[in-house]
């Protein structure tokens, strides 16, 4: 990925990939994130994104990024979810048994996670961002 004065803290994601929902384009909603999202992003990036990716070694592919409120509501995600403030983002690496793997680094990882979340029996993995990280560990 090129570096870019937008995007210079994010050296294995792009801000596209962080922001691009099918459903969104499907009903024609706007989710471009203003400038503090934007920052949030970064910083979810910086932290935990990026250094997940060094550790793992591999892509990681990013399903859902940053979801404006009316996308979240689209989607039926939670009125308070992070995603809406750029903080968290759901990943995989293509398989249930990988995605297993890769949430058990990130747990056993130093990362200062706010949430990570087993979603759906390791379907997709939830990880959140936030200065004052909590380390929670959940699977819904």
């Amino acid at each position: 990925m090129k570096n870019t004065r937008d995007n210079k803290a994010m050296k294995w994601f792009t801000p596209d990939e962080l922001t691009r929902s099918e459903t969104a384009h499907r009903l024609g909603i706007d989710n471009r994130p203003d400038g503090v999202v934007m920052k949030n992003l970064q910083e979810l990036v910086r932290h935990v994104l990026d250094p997940t990716r060094e550790m793992w070694g591999r892509p990681i592919r990013v399903t859902s990024g940053y979801r404006c409120t009316a996308l979240n509501a689209a989607v039926g995600g939670s009125r308070n979810s992070q995603h809406i403030t750029g903080r968290a983002a759901d990943i995989t690496v293509g398989s249930k048994a990988a995605n297993e793997r890769l949430f058990e680094m990130i747990r056993r990882s130093a990362l200062p996670y706010d949430q990570l979340i087993n979603e759906r029996d390791y379907s997709w993995i939830h990880v959140s961002y936030a200065p004052c990280g909590r380390r929670q560990v959940l699977a819904l």
